[in-house]
């Protein structure tokens, strides 16, 4: 089912959009990784879906399984029900349970960007991270001008972050830590949506 939704959803994005995908070769072919994603649109989530490797699996706010038929329809096609705003710990559980079957999709700044810049993000993609292993593909979808038919629409994939080089690899890992890694995707990803600042200093923040 997965598949030939997928295969739906990129014919009608490829139509509606101008659409590009850059850096698909950055994706590792046989290994389950995350995608972490700047937001600022609706489409985000299939956009990027349609240019990652394989099945994904997402989070999803409660709300939108309320609705039988459509709460249905989403489990299948890999999200599952996170509570926001309420701590909901059990959510990384489940996403690391997950990504042993699929890639993950996140958006770390947690929100749609309401002027298009990339935000500070936070720490849950790191810490799924640094809990199950897998590699981070940040990713910037870009959009020029507004989101209007036929707008050109590009979908970048960055390089894979190894959490290991910036957390300990375990069930609770240092906080200050955790905020390393979130610091070194974010930059990327602000970096693939905005470009290369000028003079920008060097990324120093593995472990020690």
């Amino acid at each position: 089912m997965y598949a030939f939704v997928k295969f739906l959803v990129r014919c009608y994005l490829r139509v509606y959009f101008h659409l590009r995908y850059e850096g698909k070769k950055n994706i590792p072919k046989k290994q389950k990784v995350i995608y972490a994603s700047n937001h600022r649109s609706y489409y985000d989530p299939p956009l990027v879906g349609c240019g990652a490797r394989g099945p994904l699996c997402f989070m999803a706010k409660e709300e939108l399984f309320e609705k039988k038929m459509f709460g249905w329809l989403i489990r299948r096609l890999g999200a599952f029900p996170v509570a926001r705003g309420k701590g909901d710990s059990g959510v990384i559980d489940t996403a690391v349970e997950k990504l042993e079957k699929r890639s993950m999709m996140i958006f770390p700044e947690g929100t749609r960007s309401q002027d298009g810049k990339v935000g500070k993000g936070h720490t849950g993609a790191a810490l799924i991270a640094a809990r199950s292993g897998k590699l981070i593909v940040p990713v910037g979808v870009v959009y020029e001008g507004e989101l209007k038919f036929r707008r050109r629409v590009t979908v970048k994939y960055g390089e894979p972050i190894d959490p290991a080089e910036y957390v300990e690899i375990c069930d609770e890992p240092n906080p200050r830590k955790l905020v390393r890694l979130k610091n070194r995707y974010m930059a990327e990803i602000k970096k693939l949506v905005e470009g290369e600042p000028e003079n920008a200093p060097a990324v120093e923040e593995k472990n020690e």
